[in-house]
């Protein structure tokens, strides 16, 4: 069980998405033998958000820092630390947290990347946690950024309806009371490494076949069957695990955000977790899956909707390629 000398202050929160509003009509013109109330039936999205052409990642998280440190009551010049958690930054060299510690105006900040996929920003919050708790840092911005409007295949039918592009992040301090984010359970299951990949873009293969052309393997490919069961199972396991982490039952808990993976998924983790669906905080219908993006989406959104009461316990979970896990408790 985390005690206080375990926990860090989460400040603030906040979130961005790109202006354009992706249906999923604009979708189905490529697959006419699909329909709307398939799609919805089968993902639960009915619209997310593509970045347009002259937008970046590091400008949406920019965003999504302002707004955080705007509830926080913070300036940027008391961070002093920034950890950006993406699968797709906006050049591979320097660091995309490097960028962004530009543009926020604190160049001599600590700033890195952490790839987890979409556990990524769970993870990058526990290193954060752990950075501030061992001295390292004072006040961190954990943020994520995702465009994956840009490495999603148009005519791929099992992905070309999930993906979407968004921003969030919070702030982390040492400091006494505000909403305590506790030491976070991190793991994962590496045989299942192909379930959701992207073969294309790194040392291996930095670019597509001249002859060919093929840029199947530079687009985000996933089993879907495979990582339906290896989902739920995995979602389930890390809400069971923190509640014994934190030796708490079901009923203890006020709110879930998960990470927005699919509808059926979450209402699946639902029934074998045994808390209520309407105690999942969803956006999924109208933001897609951001992939590391998604929960600091999640929660930015039930901030700034008012959702949250003093003292609610609300547990984080998340499922990402690798396959990675994570789950902890945010007492509000």
């Amino acid at each position: 069980m985390s005690t206080a000398a375990d926990t860090v202050c989460i400040a603030g929160v906040g979130y961005a998405v790109p202006a354009t509003i992706r249906p999923n009509s604009e979708i189905l013109k490529a697959f006419p033998d699909r329909t709307e109330e398939e799609m919805v039936r089968l993902t639960g999205i009915r619209e997310r958000r593509y970045a347009a052409e002259d937008e970046s990642a590091t400008r949406l998280a920019e965003i999504a820092v302002h707004h955080a440190l705007t509830q926080a009551g913070m300036t940027v010049d008391q961070i002093d630390g920034v950890i950006m958690a993406t699968i797709i930054p906006d050049q591979p060299v320097p660091s995309m947290a490097s960028a962004l510690a530009r543009e926020l105006g604190i160049p001599r900040a600590m700033a890195f990347d952490l790839n987890a996929a979409c556990s990524g920003w769970l993870y990058a919050l526990e290193v954060g946690r752990c950075l501030i708790r061992c001295g390292t840092a004072r006040n961190v911005v954990v943020v994520t950024a995702e465009l994956l409007s840009r490495i999603t295949n148009p005519e791929c039918q099992d992905t070309a309806f999930l993906f979407g592009d968004g921003a969030g992040a919070a702030i982390l301090t040492g400091g006494a009371g505000g909403h305590r984010l506790h030491q976070m359970g991190l793991s994962g299951d590496a045989d299942q490494f192909e379930a959701i990949q992207r073969p294309g873009g790194g040392a291996r293969m930095p670019w597509p076949d001249v002859i060919s052309g093929d840029l199947e393997s530079f687009y985000l490919q996933m089993d879907g069957a495979s990582v339906f069961r290896h989902a739920v199972i995995g979602f389930a396991e890390q809400i069971e695990q923190t509640l014994a982490r934190e030796k708490l039952k079901p009923d203890d808990i006020a709110w879930i955000v998960p990470h927005q993976a699919n509808e059926r998924i979450l209402k699946a983790v639902s029934k074998r977790v045994g808390i209520p669906y309407d105690k999942f905080v969803v956006t999924i219908s109208k933001y897609g899956n951001t992939s590391a993006a998604s929960v600091s989406m999640a929660l930015g959104w039930a901030a700034e909707e008012g959702i949250f009461s003093d003292g609610d316990r609300i547990i984080f979970c998340s499922v990402g390629a690798g396959l990675t896990f994570a789950g902890g408790l945010l007492v509000w």
